[in-house]
């Protein structure tokens, strides 16, 4: 499908993040975070994070709420959203 905003930094990773299912909002958070497609696979897995660490990381992509999320919902939703 692709998309012709020129807004979009990283858009490899947005184009997958949408096959994936991801909504064009979220898709277009997460391509356009500042280390968009940096970490190559090598960040550590959530659980390994502080919820400090998570709630920046939400935060990065825009996610509502997240100061009351606990550390699992931090996770629940930075993977599912």
């Amino acid at each position: 499908m692709g998309t012709s905003n020129s807004r979009i930094k990283n858009e490899a990773q947005y184009e997958a993040l949408r096959a994936k299912g991801y909504s064009e909002e979220m898709s277009a958070r997460i391509a356009n975070t500042p280390d968009a497609g940096e970490k190559g696979g090598k960040a550590k897995d959530y659980e390994d994070r502080t919820k400090s660490e998570l709630y920046s990381q939400a935060k990065k992509v825009g996610i509502p709420g997240r100061s009351k999320m606990s550390k699992s919902e931090l996770i629940n939703t930075l993977r599912n959203n």
